[in-house]
């Protein structure tokens, strides 16, 4: 098997972004909304005592923004097609059969291995960064340390009610909208990854599994793993919620493990699945305009990006043990 690559050679360099807004009370674009209507209801302010109160917060974010902005000039950032033998326009479609063939080994792994201790919140979050910190820097040679807030409400949620997470890709600042279980500690690592300025969603997809089925860490590398079985099901569901939960039945997987992932369903009633359905369009739209390949990144882009690294024979990483699923073709002579 192909070994990782050494690390940049040198000094690991450390870089810090202070992500000084991930710390304020209330989520900064929150605060930016909500300013004025505070300032007229608490303090009886005029039209232009609330421009003041309204231009100070925007002050306070574009300044956090800013300091951040500079911080992440100075990162070196990964060469995916380099490092993994995959990007974004570099993806090998994994075939459905192996596809299949992944759903039954990844269930059968997490029935045999399931870990249910649930690690706080906020400890979680700490570690995470950690992981994430290190896994980079064995690529990089870069220690990019950043805030691990992580907030439980954000007024994004309510827009996209599909979303599980959101990170604010100016401020940097993190929301988790509904607890998810097993699932929290990747889709954590998912926006911590933005938080580094890996905006794309096919990106954060990848150094999130990464990083967490590295970390030693049982309960990390569980969901990791669940995050892949997951995805794996939606993709062969093509987008039937029924086959989608029919599939999750003959899966075999314990109840602790089925009954998370039953629970990630479009909302019952008419209007609230046309809005949920309209804001997904909405969505996949923004990412197409920003170069991604659209909302498929999350679950088919995710597990090719997955199937093409762990079979390439290119790629200057190998693949952590742990939540490698197929064998390296041999490099050419």
């Amino acid at each position: 098997m192909a070994k990782r690559a050494p690390p940049v050679a040198g000094p690991v360099e450390e870089i810090r972004i202070a992500n000084r807004a991930t710390y304020w009370p209330v989520a900064p674009v929150d605060l930016l909304v909500a300013a004025p209507l505070v300032a007229r209801v608490l303090f009886r302010a005029s039209p232009m005592g609330r421009r003041i109160v309204q231009a100070v917060t925007l002050g306070a974010y574009l300044g956090s923004v800013a300091r951040d902005w500079r911080d992440r000039r100075k990162i070196r950032r990964i060469v995916f097609l380099r490092e993994f033998g995959a990007d974004l326009r570099h993806l090998v479609p994994m075939p459905r059969e192996a596809r299949e063939r992944e759903v039954a080994v990844l269930a059968a792994r997490l029935n045999d291995e399931l870990v249910l201790e649930r690690i706080p919140r906020r400890e979680a979050a700490v570690a995470i960064e950690r992981h994430l910190t290190d896994y980079v820097a064995g690529i990089t040679g870069q220690r990019v340390r950043t805030s691990a807030e992580v907030r439980g409400f954000a007024l994004v949620g309510l827009a996209l009610p599909f979303a599980l997470g959101a990170c604010d890709v100016l401020s940097g600042d993190v929301a988790i909208f509904r607890d998810v279980g097993l699932l929290e500690p990747h889709i954590i690592a998912h926006e911590f990854s933005h938080r580094r300025g890996y905006w794309n969603e096919l990106d954060a997809q990848v150094l999130a599994y990464q990083a967490l089925v590295a970390s030693g860490e049982p309960a990390f590398a569980q969901s990791a793993l669940f995050e892949r079985l997951y995805r794996n099901l939606r993709v062969l569901a093509g987008g039937d919620e029924a086959e989608f939960q029919r599939r999750l039945a003959t899966a075999a997987l314990r109840p602790e493990l089925r009954e998370p992932l039953g629970s990630l369903r479009p909302p019952a009633g008419r209007i609230a699945g046309r809005v949920d359905a309209g804001m997904r369009r909405v969505y996949d739209a923004r990412m197409r305009v920003t170069g991604q390949n659209g909302i498929s990144d999350y679950d088919e882009g995710f597990t090719n990006f997955l199937y093409t690294f762990e079979t390439s024979a290119t790629a200057r990483q190998a693949p952590p043990p742990a939540g490698a699923l197929h064998r390296r073709a041999p490099a050419s002579p």
